[in-house]
């Protein structure tokens, strides 16, 4: 005779196999980037749960003759996270600090998915901590996020500047799957986006993306449309003359729009085509690039597999 334990086994609290509003799965990252023997290299990869990064990639060779003289050439890092998309109860947390002298480049394999929540309509967070010193850069070039209809979270981002640092990064986010005739009808995002320097905040921005607040559909915000992005770009000399450039190379649509303040050259993007806010982004980081660090862009091939 088999006998069985019928009794209800008890759940820890930060537990992840329980199915009330209290389940939570945590993950974390934490990278340091550090200019060691004539190239910056990744001297701290720390990890907890499913956050990983491949090894460090150098397509734009460890060290490049510019117009200036030699310099740098950044470390290609790739952030995976491996299960692809964030659940009810997840809590990703990624920080990056770059030390002076060191150029980082950040991007992820593939889009972010941000599924439907349970039926306890528990949230998920993804918070993201990006630290640059004096006299480094960082390239933060995520590919997009999908939000699948239902989905509840909240994404948090902190950009810390210090001195003379330099950082260019963009944000894309899809609503729904109109393709598979699945639009974003329920649910609700919490956007924080801060951006600082030394201290002094440059930038600071919230946005709650609910299907049922009129500013969703009205013309006054979110005007219905499915697909937003933002570029942003600190440490540009001539911000005005690129801006002029960006308006020029640019396709000619009133779907974007260009702007620089407090030092802040901001790109924002607001239609329905995640291929357009990409190409946009894209093209808009390549005539930057030249002007922003001296350097042509250099695509990560990840992008192209």
């Amino acid at each position: 005779m088999i006998l069985c334990d019928t009794t209800t086994p008890t759940l820890h609290a930060d537990s992840g196999h329980r199915f009330d509003a209290s389940r939570r799965w945590s993950a974390s990252l934490a990278l340091t980037f550090a200019q060691r023997d004539g190239a910056t290299r990744m001297v701290q990869a720390r990890h907890q749960g499913p956050l990983r990064v491949q090894r460090p990639f150098y397509p734009e060779g460890r060290s490049i003759e510019g117009k200036s003289g030699a310099y740098d050439g950044p470390c290609h890092v790739y952030v995976l996270h491996p299960p692809g998309g964030l659940v009810s109860g997840d809590a990703l947390t990624i920080s990056a600090q770059v030390k002076s002298g060191a150029h980082a480049l950040l991007t992820t394999p593939a889009a972010n998915k941000l599924y439907k929540a349970d039926s306890q309509g528990v949230a998920w967070t993804q918070h993201t901590q990006l630290s640059v010193e004096d006299n480094a850069i960082l390239e933060w070039l995520p590919q997009e996020t999908i939000a699948f209809d239902g989905s509840k979270g909240e994404q948090r981002m902190h950009i810390a500047l210090h001195g003379s640092a330099r950082c260019l990064g963009w944000e894309m986010m899809a609503l729904g799957r109109p393709a598979s005739d699945l639009p974003y009808v329920s649910g609700r995002i919490e956007q924080h986006f801060r951006l600082t320097l030394d201290g002094r905040p440059l930038w600071l921005e919230r946005q709650p993306l609910d299907p049922l607040h009129p500013r969703f559909a009205g013309r006054w915000g979110q005007g219905g449309a499915t697909v937003q992005a933002t570029l942003w770009a600190v440490g540009i000399a001539d911000a005005p003359a690129a801006i002029d450039t960006l308006r020029e190379a640019l396709p000619d649509n009133p779907r974007w729009a260009v702007t620089v303040r407090y030092g802040v050259l901001l790109l924002r993007y607001l239609g329905h085509s995640r291929n357009e806010a990409w190409s946009l982004c894209e093209q808009a980081w390549r005539l930057l690039r030249p002007r922003w660090i001296e350097r042509e862009a250099h695509t990560p091939r990840i992008w192209l597999t």
